[in-house]
């Protein structure tokens, strides 16, 4: 079976981009390939389910720019197609002053971001929306919300296969290698792609791997330095009595020396809460429990330089981040920073995400999006937060760059 543009991988992104080039290039034949027997089973389906502003990322990156673009296309598309959401809003809170240099900081990048509806809280502001908040000052983000997106994952993709009857999705199929024909024009070229089922062809591939991202890279024949590592973020849940003490999103001001924004109270669109995630080295890339391991998995990420260099300069950090996650009591702690009046009895145990990771041979992160071309194929290397909010963005960009690669007609 030949196509004429493959996409390896069903999250958000890959959806997205499914969803996007069909729009764009009704006629086309398009395959989506994930290797679990449903969408969004991984970093999509195992996230906070916020619709990120866009109030953080460095102006004028593909972060930012993706993000709030994608916001709004993410918003429209979730009026249009009835998917679960709420653009409820949520508050950053500097829990003393020392905070307060990062806060202002963030501020004004919000400000060269044009977030809609950004304002300062004072003390008491800050309980007018959340009243058992402390904190000595605020930012309100209005434009901030919740959604649903292993149900918009599932939408883009019921659409994508109403246009075009000869595309398809493969579910249970895994990709277990890339052959490419012996052509110099890349433009020319066809790959077959060696599934645990029926192989499958066509003329040009996208791959959006997420955790998988590096080794389907090196299958595909580009010669990557980087690696992923992945790191689980466990959450808590607030029982029946705790929920009456959070509103909608509750944020910390984050460190700005790590990659992520720190452990905060969010309102999902099935009215629970979750408290997290915390950000803590996993031995199985797609573990999701606290012991999980894979020998594979923990191998590459302790054979590679990169580990041991993060590892090294985050120690301190690190070693918190595994306490707080084998200890209710450290966990509930960090909490209490946001919301003093939270008890053990507030708090249990919930579900975990694992985040993928493209990290540099010195210990840094590849913290901005990273999109890369080798011969017939684009290829997605690295999509950290907020790349399922930026999803409908990012695929258009594909499809932009698509359409110079690969000379789309």
């Amino acid at each position: 079976m030949t196509f004429d543009i493959a996409i390896i991988g069903g999250g958000i992104v890959g959806a997205a981009t499914f969803y996007k080039m069909q729009q764009k290039y009704p006629h086309l034949k398009i395959a989506l390939i994930e290797k679990e027997d449903k969408l969004a089973d991984h970093q999509t389906g195992h996230n906070s389910g916020v619709i990120h502003s866009g109030l953080y990322y460095k102006p004028g990156s593909l972060k930012a720019k993706n993000c709030i673009e994608g916001r709004h296309e993410l918003v429209a598309f979730a009026k249009e197609h009835g998917i679960d959401h709420d653009v409820c809003g949520k508050v950053v809170v500097a829990v003393d002053e020392s905070e307060l240099a990062n806060m202002e900081r963030i501020y004004k990048v919000g400000l060269e971001n044009k977030i809609e509806g950004l304002k300062k809280l004072t003390s008491a502001e800050i309980k007018e929306h959340e009243p058992h908040v402390e904190g000595v000052a605020g930012l309100l983000v209005p434009c901030t919300g919740i959604i649903d997106f292993v149900g918009a994952t599932n939408k883009m993709v019921e659409l994508t296969l109403a246009m075009q009857p000869e595309s398809k999705l493969f579910l249970s199929c895994e990709v277990i290698d890339i052959q490419k024909t012996n052509n110099d024009d890349s433009k020319e070229a066809t790959s077959k792609i060696i599934t645990n089922k029926e192989p499958l062809k066509a003329k040009h591939l996208v791959f959006c791997a997420g955790l998988q991202a590096d080794r389907l890279a090196k299958k595909d024949g580009v010669n990557l330095k980087e690696k992923v590592v992945g790191f689980r973020g466990d959450y808590y849940e607030l029982t029946k009595q705790g929920k009456s003490k959070v509103k909608h999103l509750i944020y910390p001001v984050p460190n700005p020396d790590f990659p992520f924004l720190g452990v905060h109270f969010t309102r999902m669109t099935n009215g629970d809460i979750e408290c997290g995630p915390n950000a803590v080295f996993t031995f199985k890339r797609e573990g999701y429990g606290k012991t999980d391991f894979s020998w594979r998995d923990t191998w590459d990420a302790l054979t590679y330089k990169g580990t041991w260099k993060l590892f090294f300069k985050n120690m301190k950090f690190g070693i918190n981040e595994y306490r707080r996650a084998f200890s209710k009591k450290l966990f509930l702690k960090t909490l209490q920073r946001l919301i003093p009046s939270l008890t053990m009895d507030d708090i249990e145990p919930g579900r975990a995400g694992v985040r993928a990771l493209l990290l540099r041979q010195d210990g840094d992160t590849r913290d901005d999006f990273r999109i890369e071309y080798h011969e017939n194929s684009i290829h997605v290397l690295n999509a950290p937060s907020p790349a399922a909010t930026a999803s409908l963005a990012i695929g258009g960009y594909i499809v932009a760059k698509a359409e110079e690669q690969f000379d789309l007609k």
